[in-house]
């Protein structure tokens, strides 16, 4: 884990913020976990209702203000200031403990529900701009770090407030009453770290605020559906809130009626879960390379699948007993494969959450940037809604809850197949991500010399046939390689080309017309501020030493003035995919796994100084002696 997004908690712009916001999820969950310990083991205390029904209604009355009131949460933080929205938040937040303490007194049912339906309104109106404010205050290469420190607090404050809440509501006599107070003491201290919070100006501060939840929920949908990446990215986030809150509103039923285990094995099951997930968020950053890097999404769902399907065979194979302690629990070897499953459920979750959130906040436009992640918020509550009510059928048509685990994640299986179908970029990504992390141990230098925006053509020495693939993967922008169209036809690698809109490119002397029409896009991706890469010794080498730069550089930028980065990889030559001592693709392994590799990129060159030899001197100059 990179110390740099520890580093943020040193600095103004996020630490008060991450306060707030762990403060807030740490409340909720203390609030949420005494309520869901005093309904699941003192139920004849509030009401007759089965408590299958009671969980999953209550999730249901916490997750529906989102759906009522994120459009309007989204206008309110694109028209005013966001650090003063997120002290009005935490100010209702304040209320809604003190009506929760009211109906942990009285022991009304109605009031809990009503407190909980409250501060269901207060998570609504924080959501937009807990994650607008992230791109205001972060530089871009900071945000995979922020968003996962977010996800991490929110799972470590998940982990202390079920422990903290559990552990009051069980003590006898005291500790109903010390939740209360505990709930409003940790809202008031959220309200005064509020006030540390940096300004975050106005997005849209001429913005009319629609009031009808109707029509401004679906201009909410307009905005998301207007950058196809972005509205199947709110998708993808919307079905892991439907995943893992079917996973976690059955887990104290899960220890009380399958695992027969105490109030304290409903704690430990949400604490290895939380665990995962804020393990999974951190790891992201250094996985990631500290960039946005969605090839993390299908690796994530890849896992939520695999051990979910585990889960169940964990469950069937428990043996039934009487019920236990923590203590017994933790001396059964086959609870310990149950708790290792929630908590790697947990990791590739958050493998798959943080990358999601952080696209979303790159790829939105600024100015209703709020409203887009309203409507993912709407999306995520209407996911969990139908989570409880599918749950709940379930249960009614005879299913059990190990039952209903495994059909969640089969079906995650069936969901990312048609998310990565209809947006082959994530799944691109993740080929060329998994290149990078098995194959190889990149190095890479001198990535600030890519421009942050606009065109330019990177060149590079051409040394093996994943080339593009270790680029792309260091990149911080995507780029439009010009290649071989030969090379651009190998299977497999031909879809990560086609997807990476790779430009194919052939000789004269075989095809003119392609090579004019390659020329044409290249002119068409520069001008619409693309990067595009070409390799100009036009072949891989065989010998391990570069071939003379050709003239199709010079054609480039006289026909679209743009700067030229030179670049240069080390270390590829005699790999499995190099032409060292033969054909490539030929010998498998004849390095082994993990070799090491570097990109060395330099800067800029301006388009009149981009000549061939100038800039092979410069590409031989970084490759230096290492092929």
């Amino acid at each position: 884990m990179s110390s740099g997004q520890f580093g943020l908690l040193r600095k103004r712009r996020f630490a008060p913020f991450f306060g707030v916001q762990f403060l807030g999820a740490l409340n909720d969950n203390v609030f949420k976990q005494a309520l869901v310990i005093l309904l699941t083991y003192s139920t004849a205390s509030y009401t007759t209702m089965s408590t299958d029904i009671l969980q999953n209604l209550a999730q249901a009355l916490f997750v529906l203000p989102f759906f009522l009131f994120s459009a309007t949460a989204g206008q309110l933080a694109d028209k005013y200031e966001k650090s003063r929205l997120i002290g009005i938040t935490v100010a209702i937040e304040l209320v809604c403990m003190a009506l929760g303490a009211a109906g942990f007194f009285l022991h009304s049912l109605p009031l809990l529900f009503a407190a909980l339906f409250l501060g269901g309104i207060q998570s609504a109106l924080f959501g937009p701009v807990k994650y607008a404010i992230l791109p205001q205050h972060l530089k871009e290469a900071e945000l995979v770090g922020g968003n996962g420190m977010v996800e991490m607090g929110t799972s470590v404050a998940i982990l202390v407030g079920m422990m903290l809440g559990g552990w009051l509501v069980a003590q006898e006599g005291w500790g109903v009453t010390a939740a209360a107070f505990v709930t409003m003491g940790i809202s008031a201290t959220g309200f005064l770290l509020s006030r540390l919070i940096p300004l975050a100006p106005a997005a849209d501060p001429q913005l009319k605020i629609n009031w009808n939840p109707l029509t401004e929920t679906w201009r909410n949908f307009q905005f998301m559906r207007g950058n196809r990446t972005v509205f199947l990215s709110v998708l993808g986030i919307s079905w892991f809130w439907f995943y893992g809150s079917i996973f976690l509103t059955q887990f104290p039923n899960l220890s009380k009626d399958i695992l027969s285990g105490q109030e304290s094995v409903v704690t430990l099951l949400l604490i290895v879960f939380s665990i995962g997930i804020g393990v999974g968020s951190l790891l992201c950053e250094r996985l990631s390379g500290h960039k946005v890097e969605i090839g993390l999404v299908p690796f994530g769902s890849i896992g939520m699948t695999l051990f979910g399907v585990d889960l169940y065979f964990s469950l069937a194979a428990h043996i039934q007993h009487e019920p236990m302690a923590l203590a017994a629990f933790l001396r059964d070897a086959g609870h310990w494969r149950i708790l290792g499953d929630l908590f790697l459920i947990g990791l590739f979750g958050g493998f798959y959450i943080v990358p999601l959130y952080a696209l979303i906040q790159i790829r939105s436009e600024p100015s209703h940037r709020s409203r887009i992640i309203a409507g993912n918020n709407i999306l995520n509550a209407l996911f969990m809604v139908a989570a409880a009510g599918i749950a709940i059928g379930l249960f009614a048509a005879g299913l059990t809850i190990p039952q209903l685990l495994l059909a969640t994640a089969l079906l995650n299986a069936a969901v990312a197949f048609y998310i990565y179908r209809l947006v082959p970029e994530f799944l691109m990504r993740f080929i060329v991500w998994l290149l990078i992390h098995s194959v190889y141990r990149l190095k890479k230098e001198g990535l600030e010399n890519i421009p942050e925006e606009g065109p330019a053509v990177i060149v590079c020495n051409h040394v093996s046939f994943v080339d593009a693939l270790v680029i792309m993967a260091a990149s911080p922008r995507p780029i439009r390689f010009v290649m071989d169209h030969q090379i651009f036809k190998i299977p497999v690698l031909n879809f990560v080309f086609r997807e990476g809109r790779a430009i194919p490119i052939a000789p004269a002397k075989e095809d003119p017309a392609l090579l004019d029409k390659a020329y044409d896009k290249v002119a068409q991706a520069l001008e619409a501020g693309d990067l595009v890469g070409i390799f100009p010794e036009g072949r891989i080498t065989d010998t391990g030493e570069l071939y003379p730069f050709r003239k199709g550089i010079t054609r480039i930028v006289e026909r679209t003035p743009v700067p030229v980065v030179p670049m240069a990889l080390k270390g590829l030559w005699g790999s499995f995919f190099s032409r060292k001592d033969g054909p490539a693709m030929t010998r498998p392994f004849r390095r082994g796994l993990f070799t090491k590799v570097s990109l060395c990129v330099a800067a800029p060159v301006q388009p009149e100084a981009a000549t061939p030899e100038a800039l092979q001197e410069i590409v031989a100059r970084l490759r230096g002696d290492i092929r």
